[in-house]
C-alpha cells in the first residue's frame, strides 16, 4: 500500500497560462502542477528539438577537445572506455561511431560487470597498454577513477573523462576532466546522462562551426536510448534528445537498432519512452547483467543486417534468461519472508541469499521495495564475500544510511534512491542491525508514495483530452506519465479477460460510466466486489480498434472509498514497532490492543468466509475502517498462536484459514496479547 498524495493546484495560475499560451485546459493544468510556468519554459518543453547549450559552458571540454583532436590528428591509439548498462553501451557506441567516422585509430572497451566490476581498473589499463593505447578517454565513468588513471599516466597513457556522476573530494589527474556535477563547472543543464555528455563532446570536436542539427540526425537514436536507460529528468536538453531520438528511431538506418525493436515486439507499435525504457534499454541491459556487454556495442554498431539479427536474438534470449533469474530470486525471497515474517516488519529490510546473480539483485530490491514500501537491500553471498543492491523510498537517503554502515563495508556507493556495496559475508546479520539502527534514529520514516497530479471527474474525460496530453510526451523522470484519481467510483462489474490474467471494471459515479483495467491480477486475487465504492489512480492513453477510438483507463492502484490511507500505514508501521521492540508513544501501542469485540468481529469475518487470501491491510475495509490495521495484525498473530486460524504472509501471497477446533480458548494467554499489555504498565 502507498500513501496517495494529490500535488496541489493553483486554477487561477492554470487559467492565467490556458488564456496567455492558448493551451487546453489540461494541458495547462499540468504545466502548473509541474512548476512550468514561464513563457522561456513552456516553450522549451513544449517546442524545443534542436537548441543544445555550448558544450564549452562545460569545465575541461576545450581541454577534452583538443587532447582527443590531436590524438586523431596524429594518429594515436585511442580508446573509448565505457560501461555495461544502457547508458554506458550506447555512450561508447556514440563516441566510437563518431571517432571512426572522422578517420581516428579507435578501439572501445567494457569491463566485464561480473569479473571486473564498474569504471576503469588496472587489469584492463593492462590490457589497453599491451594493445598500445596512448589515450583513454571515459564515458559514463571515470570520476572516481584516480588510482587507475594515475596507473595509465605511469604506463604513458593520458586520459581524458566524461562522466555525470557525482565527483569524490579528489578530482582525478587526467588532461580533461569533463563533469558537469565539478563545483566549478558553469554549465546550466546538470542532468544530462553519460551519452549526453559525450554528444556534448562530439559537439566540441566539431568547433565552432558545429551543425548540431546534423549531428542529432545521425546520433539521436543512440542519445535517446542511453538518455531513456539512464532515467535522467527528461526535461532540457534531455527532452531535446530524446524527442528527436523516437523520431530517429522509427526511421533508423542502423540494422543493430532495427533488429532490436522487431525483437522487443514493436515493429508495428508507435515508440514512446515508455516502450522504449520497458522493452528495449532491458535487453541491453540483460547482456551487462549476464556479463555479455560488448554483444550490445557490436549491436549498436554493425552493418550487417544478418549479424543484427543474430545478435538482438541473442540479447532477447539474455533478456528472458534473466527475467526468469528474477524469477527464481523473487520465488526464494518468498519462502524466506514466509519463513521468517519479522525481516519485513524493519525499517530497512534487508535480505540474503545465497550466490543470488548480482546483475539483477538491483532489480530486485526494487521489486521488494515496492511491494513493502520501504527501503530494501538484497545481497549476494557467496560465503566469504558479499555484494548488495538497495532501492529506497523518497525522503529516506540510503546513501547515507550506508555510508553509516562504512567500517563493515569493502566498498560502497549510490545516492538518496539506490547504493551499492560490498562487504564480508561474516558482516551481513550486524550490517542489517547497523543500518536499521540509522533507520530507528532517523526520525519519521516517510511512507512510498503515489503521485497523482489532480481529481478527475470522468464525465470529463474524452479521446480529445487524452489526445492533448500528448504534448507532454516523452514521459519519464523528471516529466512522469501523468496520474489521474478517480474517487468515489462504484463498481457495477467485474470481466476477467485473457484466461482470468487480467481484469475489466466497469466503474460508475453520478451516471457517468468508464471501462478501466487493471492488469495482472485475476478475479480470486480482486479483494473488492461488486456494489462497493473505490477510488482509482489511473494512467489514460487512447485504444484504437477496428477503425474506433476509445479512452483506455489503466488502473495503477485502487483503494477503498473509505480508507484512509495514512492512518492504514500508520497503524501497521506501529505494529511492526512493536514486533523490533521499538514503540516509543505507547498511546499508538494501545490503539492496537484488541477488545473481546475485536477478536469476536474477525473471528466471525474468517468464519464467514472460510479462508481469505488477500493481504490483511484490505480487512480494515472489510470492518468499515472500526478496526484499525495494526490491531487486525495483532489479532492475526494470536489467533495463530492460539490454534484457531493457519495465517501466512508472503511477498506473493498471503492466507488466513479457519481450523476445526473444539472447546474455548482464552485470548489473554496469547504471548503478543501479553507482550503489549507488559508493555503498557
Amino acid at each position: 500500500m502507498k500513501l496517495w498524495t494529490v500535488a496541489p493546484l493553483d486554477k487561477a495560475e492554470a487559467t492565467s497560462i490556458q488564456n496567455k499560451y492558448d493551451l487546453s485546459p489540461i494541458i495547462a493544468m499540468l504545466l502548473q502542477i509541474r512548476n512550468i510556468r514561464t513563457q522561456e519554459e513552456i516553450e522549451d518543453f513544449l517546442f524545443n528539438e534542436s537548441e543544445i547549450a555550448s558544450p564549452f559552458e562545460i569545465k575541461d571540454m576545450e581541454k577534452a577537445a583538443n587532447r582527443v583532436n590531436l590524438a586523431v590528428d596524429s594518429g594515436e591509439f585511442i580508446c573509448v572506455y565505457g560501461d555495461y548498462d544502457a547508458d554506458g553501451v550506447t555512450s561508447t557506441a556514440l563516441l566510437y561511431s563518431y571517432l571512426s567516422a572522422i578517420g581516428a585509430n579507435v578501439m572501445y572497451y567494457i569491463p566485464s560487470r561480473e569479473s571486473e566490476g564498474y569504471g576503469m581498473n588496472k587489469n584492463a589499463v593492462d590490457i589497453l597498454n599491451s594493445k598500445g593505447v596512448k589515450l583513454i578517454v571515459t564515458v559514463d565513468n571515470g570520476i572516481a577513477a584516480n588510482e587507475e588513471i594515475a596507473y595509465a599516466k605511469s604506463l604513458g597513457i593520458e586520459t581524458v573523462v566524461t562522466d555525470h556522476h557525482t565527483p569524490l573530494k579528489s578530482i582525478p589527474g587526467a588532461v580533461a576532466v569533463v563533469d558537469l556535477h565539478q563545483k566549478d563547472c558553469k554549465s546550466k543543464f546538470k542532468h544530462l546522462s553519460g551519452v549526453g555528455v559525450a554528444f556534448k563532446l562530439i559537439m566540441a570536436l566539431e568547433g565552432e562551426y558545429c551543425n548540431t542539427d546534423a549531428l542529432l540526425d545521425n546520433y539521436a537514436d543512440l542519445l535517446s536510448l542511453g538518455t531513456i536507460g539512464d532515467i535522467v529528468d527528461l526535461r532540457g536538453e534531455n527532452r531535446v534528445f530524446v524527442k528527436r531520438g523516437l523520431q530517429s528511431l522509427s526511421n533508423t538506418d542502423r540494422p543493430g537498432i532495427s533488429a532490436l525493436i522487431t525483437a522487443s515486439g514493436l515493429d508495428d507499435k508507435p515508440l514512446t519512452a515508455g516502450r522504449v525504457s520497458f522493452t528495449i534499454v532491458p535487453r541491453i541491459n540483460a547482456a551487462g547483467r549476464l556479463g555479455l556487454s560488448e554483444k550490445s556495442v557490436q549491436l549498436l554498431l554493425t552493418e550487417d543486417e544478418r549479424e543484427a539479427a543474430e545478435i538482438a536474438g541473442a540479447m532477447d534470449a539474455d533478456n528472458a534468461e534473466r527475467r526468469q533469474i528474477e524469477s527464481n530470486i523473487i520465488d526464494q525471497i518468498d519462502e524466506i519472508i514466509m519463513k521468517k515474517p519479522s525481516v519485513v516488519n524493519d525499517r530497512v529490510i534487508v535480505i540474503d541469499g545465497k550466490d543470488w546473480h548480482q546483475g539483477v539483485i538491483g532489480i530486485v530490491a526494487s521489486r521488494i521495495k515496492d511491494a513493502y514500501g520501504k527501503p530494501a537491500i538484497i545481497i549476494s553471498d557467496d560465503g566469504q564475500k558479499a555484494k548488495a543492491s538497495g532501492r529506497s523510498v523518497e525522503g529516506f537517503p540510503l546513501c547515507d544510511a550506508v555510508a553509516y554502515c562504512a567500517d563493515l563495508l569493502t566498498h560502497y556507493g549510490g545516492h538518496p534512491m539506490a547504493a551499492g556495496l560490498s562487504l564480508d559475508s561474516k558482516n551481513i546479520e550486524l550490517f542489517r542491525k547497523r543500518i536499521n539502527e540509522f533507520a530507528d534514529n532517523f526520525g519519521e520514516m516517510p511512507f512510498d508514495r503515489l503521485n497523482i497530479e489532480c481529481k478527475l471527474n470522468p464525465a470529463f474525460v474524452s479521446v480529445d483530452m487524452v489526445d492533448e496530453l500528448s504534448h507532454l510526451q516523452p514521459y519519464g523522470a523528471g516529466n512522469p506519465t501523468p496520474v489521474f484519481g478517480f474517487y468515489n467510483m462504484k463498481i457495477q462489474d467485474i470481466i476477467p479477460l485473457s484466461n482470468n490474467k487480467h481484469l475489466r471494471l466497469q466503474l460508475v459515479r453520478n451516471n457517468t460510466r468508464i471501462s478501466a483495467m487493471k492488469f495482472f491480477t485475476s478475479v480470486q486475487e480482486f479483494p473488492y466486489s461488486t456494489g462497493d465504492i473505490i477510488d482509482i489512480a489511473a494512467t489514460l492513453d487512447v485504444n484504437e480498434y477496428g477503425g474506433n477510438r476509445s479512452v483506455s483507463v489503466i488502473i495503477k492502484d485502487i483503494k477503498a472509498n473509505s480508507d484512509d490511507t495514512e492512518s492504514i500505514l500508520e497503524s501497521g508501521r506501529v505494529f511492526e514497532d512493536f514486533c523490533r521492540g521499538t514503540v516509543k508513544n505507547k498511546d499508538k501501542l494501545a490503539q492496537i490492543l484488541p477488545q473481546r469485540s475485536d477478536f469476536a468481529d474477525v473471528y466471525r469475518f474468517i468464519r464467514s468466509v472460510r479462508e481469505y487470501n488477500h493481504k490483511p491491510e484490505h480487512m480494515v475495509h472489510v470492518f468499515g475502517n472500526r478496526i484499525p490495521y495494526g490491531k487486525i495484525k495483532v489479532i492475526l498473530y494470536a489467533m495463530r498462536e492460539l490454534g484457531l486460524i493457519d495465517y501466512t504472509e508472503g511477498l506473493k501471497q498471503s492466507r488466513v484459514c479457519l481450523r476445526n477446533i473444539g472447546g474455548r480458548v482464552d485470548l489473554e494467554s496469547a504471548r503478543i496479547i501479553r507482550k503489549i499489555r507488559e508493555e503498557l504498565q
